[in-house]
């Protein structure tokens, strides 16, 4: 990937943790919340934390690493200065984001006219979050892919991509059930190259093909 990279998506996953109630009341509502239901905000908070630790001490500003390691980065409402700060990152990295999506929108809008139709048509009908189902060749230089886009922005049912023509081909194993998360596409020689950012975990799939077909194989669900 040249913009959707796993460092990046990585990245993106830590904007999301540093997002916090808008008031103190917002927050000890939510702990009352998890009281109410039986479940432990402290344990919830504390795992939740230990799986982001790697990537927060990765990405945020050395400011925050201190309660990150004594765990009162989630554990308890932030004071305004934390906060204040949380806010500011959150803000440069919003605007790192937005400028990276248009560079990228930028260049695809370069080399549209000269992708073949139909990889138009795959890139431009979202397919963030369907999930790898299965995936054969069935004979040289065509890659058959079922997806499930019950959960994704557009079919809403299985799909199947056949990739024609394909002379490069780079699969992250194994491929079932992961999820299609972010897409770039770009020209090649003939047809052209296809990077996708897939999920659980993070890595990336990379088709060079002349052509790729979309057919609906059930109703929306």
């Amino acid at each position: 990937m040249k913009f959707f990279t796993i460092p990046w998506y990585e990245e993106m996953q830590v904007r999301g943790f540093m997002v916090f109630p808008e008031t103190e009341q917002d927050w000890l509502e939510d702990v009352a919340w998890h009281v109410a239901e039986g479940i432990s905000y402290e344990e919830r908070a504390k795992d939740f934390l230990e799986y982001m630790k790697k990537d927060l001490l990765k990405y945020l500003p050395v400011y925050f690493h201190t309660s990150i390691h004594d765990g009162t980065i989630n554990s308890a409402y932030p004071v305004p200065e934390f906060k204040e700060r949380a806010m500011q990152w959150g803000r440069e990295y919003d605007e790192r984001l937005q400028s990276n999506f248009r560079e990228y929108r930028k260049g695809y809008e370069a080399i549209k006219d000269k992708l073949p139709a139909n990889a138009v048509q795959l890139v431009e009908n979202n397919l963030h979050d369907a999930r790898v189902i299965s995936y054969t060749m069935p004979s040289e230089g065509v890659l058959e892919m079922i997806l499930d886009c019950g959960g994704a922005m557009h079919y809403q049912c299985e799909i199947k991509l056949t990739f024609s023509g394909v002379s490069g081909l780079r699969l992250p194993e194994p491929l079932e059930k992961k999820y299609w998360l972010y897409d770039e596409i770009y020209a090649a020689e003939q047809g052209f190259e296809l990077r996708v950012l897939m999920d659980s975990p993070p890595s990336e799939l990379r088709i060079t093909a002349q052509d790729v077909s979309v057919d609906i194989l059930g109703e929306p669900k």
